[in-house]
């Protein structure tokens, strides 16, 4: 008897793959990226987390379906990935993670220990209870600009302080756009993991009021590791800094396997707030038909 297929979990995949100018498809079973000279490009879509699709793509019915499927994340970025327009979701949140994850938001007390508690993991150290996130806040901007300073000086980088214009990339300065490009790339990991673990990017407990609000509070807690892949790379002056930085970014991802680390890292943060996951058993109408068993991640769709 021929066994299930069973797709490669999140976290031993590809972190992410930038795609730009051309059709995404299936075709002859294989999903496909054709130029306009009709060259076809297989892209191993199940064995990808993300891929960030940049202007001049176009994407068929079956391409979207397959990517769902296998649980690979489509986002739609601007040129050289600097703005983040729209995204799918690769499995979609599980009804119990939502509500879980939602109580720790509306929860004063819980979102303070949260909050409190990405604070310890990115500072490295744990931090008195009497400070507020407000007084949290003001602390990690002044280690940020700090770890700026830093890294620039340890790279020999020219640096003028983080400035930028997310409508206008190219007129920041070298590092400035290295920054960028890194952390747009970590944007997209995340919250290819944030879906695959079955939990909504909008509810975030430092972050608020956008509907990646968990991304970013995610993506800080791996920040630092990016912004050193963004000095290195600045260090070297390339002539095309966003495909160098992409390329850093992929590799760094990989080596310090980022993906594997992100699922336990929410899991690890969101237990701080002291709460249980409910049952939603308990209580609740019976679904008429029963989705057939997932065959990824938690968070993927069957």
């Amino acid at each position: 008897m021929i066994s299930k297929p069973t797709p490669i979990p999140i976290k031993d995949r590809l972190s992410l793959v930038f795609l730009e100018r051309g059709l995404l498809d299936v075709i002859d079973g294989a999903f496909v990226l054709v130029d306009k000279n009709g060259v076809r490009t297989q892209i191993p879509v199940g064995g990808v987390a993300c891929l960030m699709l940049e202007p001049g793509i176009r994407v068929s019915h079956a391409a979207v379906v397959l990517a769902t499927r296998v649980g690979c994340l489509l986002v739609f970025v601007g040129e050289a990935g600097v703005r983040l327009y729209s995204c799918g979701q690769p499995g979609g949140a599980r009804g119990e993670k939502i509500l879980y994850q939602a109580k720790l938001a509306l929860d004063e007390e819980a979102r303070r220990k949260v909050a409190r508690k990405m604070f310890e993991f990115r500072f490295r150290e744990s931090l008195p209870e009497s400070l507020s996130i407000e007084q949290l806040r003001g602390i990690e901007g002044a280690r940020m600009k700090e770890l700026y300073r830093q890294l620039a000086n340890r790279y020999n980088v020219p640096w003028k302080g983080r400035k930028y214009d997310i409508k206008n990339y190219s007129a920041g300065d070298l590092p400035n756009k290295c920054i960028t490009s890194a952390t747009l790339c970590l944007y997209g990991v995340c919250e290819a993991g944030i879906l695959a673990a079955g939990y909504a990017p909008a509810i975030g407990f430092i972050h608020a009021g956008n509907a990646r609000s968990f991304v970013y509070d995610i993506a800080d807690l791996f920040k630092h590791e990016v912004l050193t892949v963004a000095f290195s790379v600045a260090r070297e002056n390339p002539a095309d800094p966003e495909r160098s930085v992409r390329l850093a970014c992929r590799d760094m991802f990989r080596s310090e396997r980022i993906l594997k680390r992100i699922i336990p890292t929410i899991e690890e943060v969101l237990a701080s707030g002291g709460m249980k996951m409910p049952v939603l058993s308990e209580g609740f109408q019976p679904v008429a038909i029963e989705d057939p068993e997932g065959i990824g991640d938690v968070g993927h769709r069957s």
